[in-house]
């Protein structure tokens, strides 16, 4: 299959299962409150959030992990795909016992005058941060067959997982509400088992499916290959943790500034932009793989290719839903809430812009990554990151509005596009004009057309719903209109066409054969 075919089969199927786990995931959501209650419910979220804020070398890892597998199948080498998968799981294993011992003595702190925790409920939240420990270890552990599962782009396996896991979790959301025993202790242990199960799953999927797939550390230890991935990995975890430092102390300094209010405001805004996000966001999952196999395949041409296209397709992706939601803000953030948090509406519409602008270039990273020379990209980005707090800070000591943030964001996103373009034209040879061509060019020309459009309703229409649905109409004919016309250039547009006939053609042979 063409990349470009696999790429808009992979994505199709991973919406489908977004489609299906959404919902899931808001109603388990909404049992395991009423079930825990406001009170447990927020232990729990207190809990693994700590964890959570401590496990970022698992992200960093299983980019490393995605990236060398991927490169190792584009070179066709099964030997080395071996030599990586063996390598990958020691070090995740050796990464499991250091999270886990460290968090364990963590764990002392947490419970002995950090968190704030009623006195009665304790032990059980010393006990579900033990569950929550399990889970993590498992939770590393299991990467590496994650890594192997996307790097053969078998994303109807990733479907099947999380269909799976989301109906799990209904399960154990419907057994929590009905149980006698200590809910909150039941919840943080079949939690924890299920990590285990899915675990398990992978593990059995993988062994019978692939052939690189065989635990042999001895046999197919690479010393030289566990010091390069270990390198990798290092200069990734420093980007990773960079940016959980800013965005973690930005709310701090939010706080600290301005009250738990602002906070209140900030965390509508996380929920808005995370739930828009994850639409682009998913398509990523299914064209990650083919970038780094591209450059495997020493194919630089098609690796840039299908960089810039995924930038601009996550672009239109993400601008298609924000744009309606940016111009209406106010009144659908009154149809979700009770009370709107004083500073939400400007917060929720500047990070939508934020995160629009960082579209452009989010494929660029797994483009130098694929490269592989990180090490004054991962230096820059950090540097960039890091500097919103001090930046933050002054700003808010010179007496500067809540919303001073977001903009200072902006300025930091701009400069990140900014280091990506420059990384990806010294070492993967991409001319800024061919960028501005084929991804800029076309992405601003479509929002312009997008956004004059809805502009309309909104000017000379009252807030309410015809506004909402004319705004909705408008900037979705209009945007699909220019999306086809400027968006696309032409053998984008071929490709269309053709998957267009192909689709066509198999719905006509299963009519005839159907009438038949």
């Amino acid at each position: 299959m063409q990349p470009a075919k696999r790429v808009v089969v992979n994505t199709g199927i991973l919406y489908a299962r977004m489609a299906i786990t959404i919902f899931i995931s808001l109603y388990v959501t909404r049992l395991i409150l009423a079930a825990l209650g406001a009170a447990d419910f927020g232990i729990f979220n207190v809990v693994g959030g700590a964890i959570a804020m401590l496990t970022f070398l698992n992200t960093a890892m299983a980019a490393a992990t995605q990236r060398f597998m991927s490169y190792a199948q584009g070179e066709g080498d099964a030997q080395k795909q071996k030599s990586i998968f063996n390598v990958s799981v020691l070090l995740h294993f050796l990464i499991a016992i250091l999270v886990v011992l460290l968090l364990e003595g963590v764990g002392y702190f947490l419970f002995n005058g950090i968190l704030k925790i009623p006195e009665d409920r304790v032990e059980t939240a010393m006990l579900i941060y033990q569950f929550m420990l399990v889970s993590t270890f498992f939770t590393i552990i299991s990467v590496p067959y994650d890594a192997v599962i996307n790097a053969h782009e078998h994303m109807l396996l990733v479907a099947i997982l999380g269909i799976i896991e989301a109906l799990l979790k209904l399960a154990i959301a419907i057994y929590v509400t009905n149980t006698s025993l200590d809910k909150l202790a039941s919840y943080g242990f079949l939690m924890a088992a299920l990590s285990v199960f899915l675990l398990l799953l992978r593990r059995i999927y993988c062994h019978r499916k692939y052939h690189e797939v065989q635990i042999r550390i001895r046999r197919y230890f690479d010393k030289l290959l566990f010091k390069e991935m270990t390198g990798y990995a290092s200069w990734a975890l420093l980007s990773s943790a960079a940016s959980i430092i800013s965005m973690q102390g930005i709310t701090i300094i939010l706080n600290s500034f301005f009250g738990v209010v602002v906070n209140a405001a900030q965390g509508v805004a996380n929920q808005i932009s995370g739930q828009l996000l994850a639409f682009s966001s998913t398509m990523l999952k299914a064209l990650n793989p083919v970038i780094v196999k591209s450059e495997g395949e020493n194919n630089r041409d098609q690796m840039l290719k299908a960089s810039m296209t995924g930038s601009k397709i996550s672009f239109f992706l993400l601008s298609f839903l924000s744009i309606p939601v940016i111009f209406e803000m106010p009144f659908i953030l009154d149809i979700w809430l009770k009370e709107v948090p004083e500073y939400a509406v400007i917060f929720c519409r500047l990070i939508l812009i934020r995160l629009s602008i960082g579209q452009l270039t989010v494929t660029f990273p797994t483009s130098i990554g694929a490269i592989g020379n990180i090490k004054m990209f991962s230096t820059w980005d950090s540097i960039i990151y890091i500097s919103v707090l001090p930046l933050s800070f002054i700003a808010f000591k010179l007496g500067t509005p809540p919303p001073t943030i977001y903009i200072i964001l902006i300025v930091m996103v701009l400069a990140l596009s900014v280091s990506r373009i420059y990384y990806i034209n010294i070492l993967g040879g991409l001319s800024f004009l061919i960028y501005l061509k084929n991804v800029l060019y076309p992405s601003m020309v479509v929002s312009t057309v997008t956004v004059s459009t809805a502009s309309i309703p909104y000017i000379f229409m009252e807030e309410g719903y015809y506004r909402l649905s004319s705004v909705l109409l408008l900037s979705s004919i209009s945007f699909i209109i220019a999306f086809y016309l400027w968006g696309l250039n032409a053998g984008e547009r071929d490709q269309i066409k053709k998957m267009q006939k192909s689709i066509i053609c198999k719905l006509n042979g299963h009519l005839k054969v159907g009438l038949s």
